[in-house]
C-alpha cells in the first residue's frame, strides 16, 4: 500500500511517459482504497489501531475514490467525460 503510494508520487515527479500525472494520480487512489479495504479485512492492527475502523475506512475510500475520480476528469482529454460537470461550470461562470 505504501509502496503504491510512492510508486504514485515518483511517477508524478519524474514525469516519465505521457498521462503519467493521470497514473501517478490513480495509484495513489488505488493504494488508499487498498488501504481502505486491508483495514476491512484485517481484524486486529493491535497498537496501530488509533481511530475507530469505521473512520479509517470512510476517511479512506471517500478520499481515494474522490482522488481516483478526479484523476480521471482531469484536463485536458479526460478519460471519464462528466456532462453535468460541463453544465456547472458553465453555470457558476457566466
Amino acid at each position: 500500500m505504501i509502496s503504491a503510494a510512492g510508486v504514485g508520487l515518483l511517477i508524478v515527479a519524474l514525469d516519465p511517459f505521457a498521462e503519467a500525472f493521470r497514473i501517478g494520480i490513480i495509484l495513489i487512489g488505488a493504494a488508499l482504497i487498498a488501504g481502505a479495504v486491508l483495514r476491512w479485512v484485517v481484524p486486529s492492527v493491535g497498537m496501530l489501531a488509533v481511530r475507530s475502523r469505521f473512520t479509517d475506512l470512510v476517511t479512506y475510500g471517500l478520499m481515494g475514490t474522490l482522488i481516483v475520480l478526479l484523476a480521471l476528469v482531469a484536463q485536458p482529454k479526460p478519460w471519464l467525460d462528466v456532462p453535468i460537470l460541463e453544465d456547472a461550470v458553465r453555470f457558476t461562470i457566466r
